[in-house]
């Protein structure tokens, strides 16, 4: 791989280079790590897509939600498994572009997710009189829609800003590709890879404006009320609990990225660029699995029949 503009076409990733000794054991781990966020979200999928009882809006948002951990981690961890497994840590343009697509965009579309859940819980407390002529399944259908396509449209425009600056180098310091990093390895800076990326983050930091917003109001309406006070602590403290999640996690790899110093543990820093990969689609459907009622019961009752199943075959 040289450093000539016109025939860089794999990038190396570095971010791997201390683990040699404990390559099995991290490699087992992450595997482990990796079946377990996709046992926990497709519970919470197969559990509202089967029960109809489900079939709210509250519980469509919190679906799409587990759907989009898959999808994003899918975008990490097959392909970092197998680096774990290789001596060389190499990745084509176009698979690193795609990887930094599919990262950015679950992290955009959690924010989007999370402003639609927000939105719910706010007509279903705020305004329950009118919530099921506001929150009509035509209207989920439209929400979702939009908090899907805008994500993958902002970064597809970004994506697009990335592949036709000029690159000067192949070396990525990092144990997988950012659309950022990327831009960094650029000759020179064009207005476009500066304005697009900060028109991103302006965007989705409204976002967050908007959740935190709809909190305070609906706390300050809670607090005049006993059973909106129940309400809210049954089904808008989950909610409130994985944007924490996710702003804090995504906060710790911006300033990894940002101000990380090189005199950082390769372990720390490995650490600090994947948690946005690793504890929101981990913790976000254990928390509604574990506060929702609905869903408590229906995986309960789902686990005893089973269980009562495999007794009788015994």
């Amino acid at each position: 791989m040289m450093d000539n503009v016109s025939v860089i076409t794999m990038f190396t990733l570095s971010g791997l280079s201390g683990t040699t000794n404990y390559r099995v054991l991290l490699f087992a781990l992450t595997l482990l790590c990796y079946c377990v966020i996709w046992l926990v979200n497709l519970t919470i999928i197969v559990t509202v897509i089967v029960d109809k009882k489900l079939h709210e809006p509250m519980y469509i948002f919190l679906c799409n939600l587990c759907i989009n951990g898959l999808y994003g981690t899918a975008g990490f961890y097959p392909k970092f498994l197998m680096d774990l497994l290789s001596t060389t840590h190499v990745i084509s343009y176009a698979g690193c572009l795609l990887q930094g697509f599919v990262l950015h965009s679950s992290a955009c579309a959690d924010f989007s997710l999370l402003v639609l859940m927000a939105y719910d819980r706010y007509v279903a407390i705020c305004r329950p009189l009118v919530y099921h002529t506001v929150m009509t399944k035509q209207r989920v259908c439209v929400f979702l829609f939009f908090a899907w396509l805008t994500p993958f449209s902002l970064l597809l425009l970004s994506t697009l800003t990335t592949v036709t600056s000029r690159l000067c180098s192949s070396h990525i310091p990092k144990i997988y590709c950012v659309n950022w990093l990327v831009a960094r390895l650029a000759c020179s800076t064009s207005m476009a890879t500066v304005v697009v990326p900060a028109f991103n983050y302006t965007f989705y930091f409204g976002h967050c404006m908007f959740v935190c917003w709809s909190y305070i109001y609906m706390i300050k309406n809670c607090l005049k009320s006993k059973e909106n006070r129940s309400k809210f602590m049954q089904t808008c403290v989950p909610h409130l609990f994985s944007l924490m999640v996710v702003l804090v996690s995504l906060l710790f790899d911006l300033l990894y990225m940002r101000f990380g110093s090189k005199e950082l543990l390769q372990g720390v820093q490995n650490f600090m660029a994947m948690e946005f990969i690793l504890v929101p689609p981990l913790v976000n459907p254990l928390i509604y699995g574990f506060k929702l009622t609905q869903i408590r019961n229906r995986v309960q009752h789902f686990l005893c029949s089973k269980k009562r199943f495999f007794g009788i075959m015994s």
